[in-house]
């Protein structure tokens, strides 16, 4: 029996798609797409893409329109969307505002997860081919709440990854959302969004401006060869007597005790006011006097003629500032103009960090008199924040003295703080006045 060449061993295939006449699953589509695309919210951060906000006329949220991947999917709302919040009991709870795909209904949907009393937030549910459930936002449910507030909602949103890129000055994106990152080919360099300008990735930083440089280097073990001495050494620190020297001049106070007046020159030389006999103990002050300070009544006024620090109000052609004192105690004005400031980047201050600030009625220590050394009381109700309180809570609003300690609070930096939040609240008091004018 004559027998052929064997068959070629056929290579077993492994699952894989998509290909021609072979169908291909949902499940196999998404294991593919959540490679290119991470699950979250199609937008910049902090933008309005389901952004969760209260209700607090009832026991509710509302979510707004936004685009959305999860594991593969898409989700698009085009309309807010309100959501009910179990009636509070009688401890409060955490409750979790998701987006929740459902392969089982072929769907995705909103949904609040409710939480346990004393449990914290409930947990997440991310399957691999069943359910997933992508973070909102948290809701703080206060015991017997009857209403929801702005400051009992924390934004938990997540969002999906930004692609690199590679244009020119001229070429770069018109629209890029918060963190876009390229290389710009006229600049040679890697630059991203901070949301409002382009900035580089890695920017020239002076010497100077490192914090903890170190001011000097330890040489490392080495030698050196003859070669690499000089022709001549200076001479090493040292003295000689008066008696070796035969030209020139010496300082007088290095004479030796007994020398004869000009045994040796004297030469230009100084002394110390210490070193000198017979100073006087007290000088007769030239004739002056104060008449520009004292005023027609005889007494002498405070401050340059002024009991003010210079006037009861501004006067002059000159521009007037605020004025700070930085921590050399020293008088300075505070300029905002931008050729004095460099690295502009987007910073909110999240309300849950400013919602702990709790101003209080409190009373000043009493102090010393330094001349008497009476006590002297300290001023009684006064009014706003303890700085230390500002530092745990919200740290860009407090000052640190030279110790590291919280010393002061930057009043005026509070109302810049808010201005995120009253624009987010602009922004859904808009978005529920459009919701509601579309009713029928």
């Amino acid at each position: 029996m004559i027998r052929g060449p064997p068959e070629p061993r056929r290579p077993r295939l492994l699952h894989s798609y998509p290909f021609d006449a072979q169908d291909t699953t949902e499940t196999d589509f998404s294991r593919l797409f959540r490679e290119l695309q991470d699950s979250g919210v199609a937008d910049s951060a902090g933008g309005a893409g389901y952004r969760v906000s209260a209700d607090s006329s009832a026991m509710a949220v509302t979510v707004a329109p936004g685009l959305a991947i999860l594991r593969g999917h898409a989700a698009h709302s085009t309309a807010p969307e309100a959501l009910p919040i179990e009636n509070a009991g009688p401890a409060s709870r955490i409750d979790r505002v998701v987006l929740r795909l459902d392969p089982a209904a072929n769907g995705i949907s909103l949904a609040v997860l409710t939480g346990t009393p004393g449990a914290g937030a409930p947990v997440l549910t991310t399957t691999d081919t069943d359910l997933y459930e992508l973070p909102l936002a948290l809701v703080y449910v206060d015991a017997n709440a009857v209403t929801i507030s702005a400051e009992r909602i924390s934004d938990e949103r997540r969002y999906v990854g930004h692609r690199l890129g590679c244009w020119t000055s001229a070429t770069r994106p018109t629209n890029p959302r918060k963190a876009r990152l390229g290389l710009n080919e006229t600049t040679g360099r890697w630059e991203y969004w901070t949301g409002t300008d382009w900035s580089d990735l890695a920017p020239s930083i002076a010497w100077g401006d490192i914090a903890g440089r170190p001011t000097a280097f330890q040489p490392t073990t080495h030698s050196h060869t003859l070669a690499d001495l000089p022709a001549t050494l200076p001479p090493s620190p040292h003295a000689h007597a008066a008696a070796d020297i035969s030209t020139g001049t010496i300082n007088a106070a290095r004479l030796p005790v007994g020398t004869a007046t000009g045994t040796v020159a004297a030469g230009d030389h100084r002394h110390e006011w210490r070193e000198l006999l017979n100073t006087p103990r007290s000088y007769n002050p030239d004739p002056h006097d104060h008449d520009q300070y004292v005023e027609s009544d005889g007494t002498v006024a405070w401050s340059n003629g002024s009991r003010r620090v210079r006037g009861s109000t501004p006067g002059g052609s000159a521009t007037w500032y605020t004025v700070w004192i930085d921590g050399s105690d020293r008088f300075t004005k505070n300029t905002s103009r931008r050729a004095h400031k460099q690295n502009f980047r987007r910073h909110v201050i999240g309300w849950n960090r400013l919602s702990q600030l709790a101003p209080l009625l409190y009373d000043r220590r009493p102090t010393t008199d330094p001349d008497t050394g009476e006590e002297i009381p300290g001023p009684r109700d006064e009014y706003g924040l303890v700085a230390e309180d500002v530092a745990a809570a919200v740290p860009e609003l407090a000052v640190i003295d030279a110790n590291g300690e919280p010393d002061a609070v930057r009043y005026d930096l509070i109302g810049l703080a808010l201005l995120d939040h009253v624009r987010a609240l602009t922004e859904r008091v808009t978005a529920l006045e459009a919701a509601l004018g579309a009713r029928p």
